[in-house]
């Protein structure tokens, strides 16, 4: 998994540069989408100004979205081993050349350092970047009707997804590749978490006169492609096993995918994998064990939680209230939010390894979905606390 670097993450707080008066997107992933607080906010919108600032600094966003060109695997230069690029390539983030070998190879790991030879490899930079952008032109055409935003969300996902000429292979066998170790690893599937959020938007577009039946027909079929690959191919199901951050992040994906394609068997199968996984991996004290053991512990702690946090929102959707069960063992999602938040609202200093300043909006995610299904009342001010004047403008206003 990629530690926070300004080419990789995806943005969704808003916020704006008083030094100089442009606005700039802060490191952080995504928020999952609850549908039912958007169409609240939707209705709302007219009646409560105090939405209007977000609202207003979203289309701004959408509006020069509006320039960005569609983006493919077909833009990188190098072309994976398969001779197509097609394909979906790239390499481990942690891994560096060995200096003490004249070539480099086999490349040697350093964890939480990141190798900037990452960069080289464009999928790896345009897809998260097409995601995002998808997300906001979605939910730019979502609350304001304007065609013009959905019409080109249509067209990032067509290019990337669906056009024969330019579109992605439904799979992941050359991601996060090792040089002179491997072509691929398991740890590669991570890389594609975003379409969770390009999928959010999708299913904000369904009303759109652009999207249409024929391309959501065609767009669950690749899902459907990608879904059995992850389920049958080698790397896939090694990463199913992953016991720390690495397999909850699969069953995120895998529950998302098989959500939108309607498998409610598959969606029930992995909501119960998942429940297993919790019990397995989180501590009677609400931690992670190994993610504490990484050395941008704090950052894996919340990573993971954001992970368990869409396979909640995800289940509920589907009648199943993993936000409060609890597991064989007396685990609990909960246990693992209660853990965390005093530290993520820094009212507590960390001290378990954190190599790196920790990017306190990378907890905005879980700090505003425990305001709504955790009953945290400080939840919100912490995050206006960390923003002030620039806290009108944040995109979570109107998740």
């Amino acid at each position: 998994m990629i530690y926070k670097i300004t080419y990789f993450v995806l943005a969704i707080f808003i916020i704006v540069n008083t030094t100089t008066a442009q606005v700039k997107l802060s490191n952080t992933d995504l928020v999952k989408l609850d549908f039912n607080i958007l169409a609240q906010k939707k209705k709302s919108l007219a009646k409560d100004k105090t939405l209007l600032p977000a609202y207003k600094q979203l289309l701004k966003n959408a509006d020069a979205l509006l320039k960005y060109k569609p983006v493919s695997v077909m833009d990188k230069i190098a072309v994976p081993p398969s001779g197509s690029k097609h394909d979906y390539m790239s390499i481990g983030p942690y891994w560096w050349p060995d200096i003490t070998k004249p070539d480099g190879l086999p490349y040697i790991r350093k964890d939480g350092e990141v190798n900037p030879e990452v960069k080289d490899y464009q999928d790896k930079n345009n897809m998260p970047k097409l995601c995002e952008n998808v997300y906001v032109l979605s939910l730019a055409y979502y609350f304001s009707g304007r065609e013009k935003y959905a019409a080109h969300a249509t067209k990032l996902m067509q290019v990337w997804f669906l056009d024969s000429s330019t579109k992605m292979n439904p799979n992941l066998n050359f991601g996060q590749a090792v040089k002179g170790r491997n072509t691929g690893r398991a740890e590669g599937i991570i890389d594609t978490r975003q379409f969770i959020f390009a999928l959010d938007g999708v299913q904000l577009l369904q009303k759109s006169t652009t999207w249409t039946k024929s391309h959501d027909k065609a767009l669950k079929n690749w899902f459907t492609q990608f879904l059995a690959w992850l389920n049958t191919s080698e790397i896939g199901i090694d990463e199913l096993n992953a016991k720390n951050n690495h397999g909850v992040w699969f069953d995120a994906q895998a529950l998302t995918f098989a959500d939108y394609i309607g498998d409610k068997k598959e969606v029930k199968k992995i909501i119960e994998r998942a429940t297993k996984r919790l019990d397995v991996q989180i501590d009677d004290k609400g931690f992670f064990p190994l993610e504490l053991e990484r050395t941008t512990s704090l950052h894996y702690t919340v990573f993971i939680l954001n992970a368990f946090n869409i396979i909640a929102q995800v289940a509920e959707k589907n009648e199943i209230d993993f936000y409060n069960l609890q597991t064989q063992s007396g685990k609990s999602l909960k246990k693992g939010f209660d853990a965390v938040i005093p530290f993520i609202t820094q009212k507590e200093k960390w001290t378990y390894p954190q190599i790196k300043p920790f990017h306190y909006s990378d907890a905005y995610a879980l700090l505003l979905r425990s305001q709504s299904k955790m009953d945290c009342a400080n939840c919100i001010d912490a995050i206006k606390n960390a923003e002030g004047k620039n806290v009108e403008l944040l995109l979570t206003n109107l998740l």
